[in-house]
């Protein structure tokens, strides 16, 4: 059942909650993307079949949750997420994010501390608005304006708004060491257009966490979708849940 969390904001946020045993599993989707799309229904579902906990949201401006998508930044998704896990009173989390998902649970992470027992990232694309924008690109963004890209998943195009990009900027990793020690588990797919798979092995060499493991599909693409795909990232979460 679908509720909603009303922010300090006065936005409401959008959320399925699982109560279960062990850490809380709580699923991060990615740019754009919200909590009714397939990798999360999976994670619900594998996790309703086993007891155990887990946690879907919206991000505000995306989904069933309130607020306007351009408005909308890393650094405040991070903090609403953190007021939603206080608000009900979740200690211990297991961090699974997808593409730009990777991007705020590293985040979460340095903030959270602790709390987090381990991390899976499908795809993570930490950093991506510095490596994925050219020059001519940024310069846009500094005007204040936004980009539009080709958007190969549906008709209309995918905007990139200088708020969000700004706020990025300030949220770079991959130059320095990101400050998590638990367990971390990387899948990222070889045909992957949309963030190119040497992004995980950069992050895996960024983390201060000497149990990291990279998984890499070969044919995958961004995506990670398919149902092989998914038994990966399935995997993944029974071993961290085990550890």
């Amino acid at each position: 059942m679908i509720q909603h969390f009303t922010l300090p904001s006065g936005e409401r946020m959008a959320y399925r909650f699982l109560p279960g045993v062990g850490p809380v599993i709580v699923f991060l989707p990615g740019y754009m993307s919200d909590m009714s799309g397939g990798k999360a229904q999976a994670v619900m579902a594998h996790a309703e079949a086993q007891g155990r906990a887990c946690l879907l949201l919206d991000y505000t401006g995306l989904g069933q949750s309130d607020g306007a998508f351009a408005e909308k930044t890393l650094p405040l998704w991070r903090d609403e997420v953190i007021s939603l896990l206080d608000h009900l009173g979740i200690e211990r989390v297991i961090l699974c994010g997808s593409s730009m998902g990777g991007w705020l649970m590293l985040v979460l992470a340095e903030a959270l501390g602790e709390r987090v027992a381990a991390l899976i990232g499908l795809a993570p694309a930490p950093d991506f608005s510095e490596w994925g924008f050219d020059a001519a690109q940024k310069a846009v963004f500094a005007r204040g304006e936004t980009v539009y890209e080709a958007n190969p998943y549906g008709p209309e195009p995918t905007p990139t708004y200088a708020k969000f990009w700004e706020a990025g900027q300030a949220c770079l990793l991959l130059a320095r060491e990101v400050a998590f020690d638990g367990p971390v588990r990387l899948i990222h797919g070889q045909a992957d257009r949309d963030v190119p798979w040497d992004i995980s092995l950069k992050l895996a060499a960024a983390l201060r966490s000497a149990d990291v493991q990279v998984h890499l599909i070969k044919d995958g693409d961004h995506r990670l979708s398919r149902r092989s795909d998914i038994a990966v990232l399935l995997g993944g979460l029974d071993a961290l849940g085990e550890a």
